[in-house]
């Protein structure tokens, strides 16, 4: 059963097409891969599954419902989430507030968020359960501009779970730490989205990240789904090696 499907999504910036037909499958519980070297429309594709741009052309489904002219906040409130490549956190507040200010948001009770937060201990309480499953439950009091990277994108992803998702997109959660912190941050992602039941698309450079978690690549190339497969086929495909990976 496909959660989420896109039927000849185009998008393009002037002449440059940066997403051209492209047919892209995410299978319920199934966690997909996104690569593709630089300016190969791997964030484009997600800006418009995620509703942050219209497609020129083509659709997007999300179970059974077409989202395609959705605004992000009604993909939202459909099960769409996400993260991003820069992470964009609430700096001064702490990891507890970041996550109690977006299920405030997610319940529509923003306007009264921290009247009602300390008052409210539900939501104290899945707010330290979301810390506890992405490894920062010591964390909660530290500021989230005091964290370090792999916390801080490691929270970033835990604010997007906390809209609970049936589907998140991750932009690029291991760019910017070591090789050490990448094993840490994807156990963590992969060990929330499978004990929970979700599906994932995670757009990743790292091929070693990739073909460690994933089960599912599209590989993407000038605007295009170029290869695609579980990640033995996409090894044993010499036109990824060749063209994408730099082998011969």
């Amino acid at each position: 059963m496909a959660v989420l499907r896109t039927e000849g999504l185009r998008k393009s910036f002037g002449e440059m097409r940066a997403v051209d037909g492209v047919d892209f499958v995410v299978g319920d519980q199934q966690l997909v891969a996104l690569v593709g070297s630089n300016g190969a429309g791997k964030t484009t594709l997600v800006n418009l599954i995620s509703g942050l741009l219209m497609p020129d052309a083509g659709t997007v489904r999300f179970g059974e419902r077409e989202v395609t002219s959705l605004s992000p906040y009604d993909r939202i409130k459909a099960g769409i989430a996400r993260s991003f490549q820069i992470v964009n956190l609430f700096d001064a507040l702490t990891t507890l507030d970041n996550i109690r200010l977006t299920i405030f948001a997610r319940d529509g009770k923003v306007r009264k968020a921290f009247e009602f937060a300390e008052h409210d201990g539900d939501v104290r309480a899945e707010a330290e359960e979301v810390l506890a499953a992405f490894g920062l439950a010591d964390k909660r009091d530290l500021l989230a501009g005091g964290l370090a990277q792999g916390e801080r994108k490691l929270l970033d992803v835990a604010v997007a779970y906390a809209l609970r998702p049936q589907l998140i997109l991750l932009d690029e959660p291991t760019s910017g730490v070591g090789t050490r912190e990448k094993s840490t941050i994807m156990d963590t992602i992969s060990g929330v989205v499978r004990s929970r039941g979700l599906s994932a698309v995670i757009v990743e450079h790292d091929m070693d990240v990739v073909f460690r978690y994933s089960d599912r690549i599209f590989m993407m190339h000038e605007g295009r789904v170029f290869a695609e497969g579980t990640p033995h086929e996409i090894r044993q495909d010499k036109r990824v090696a060749a063209t994408l990976l730099g082998q011969t």
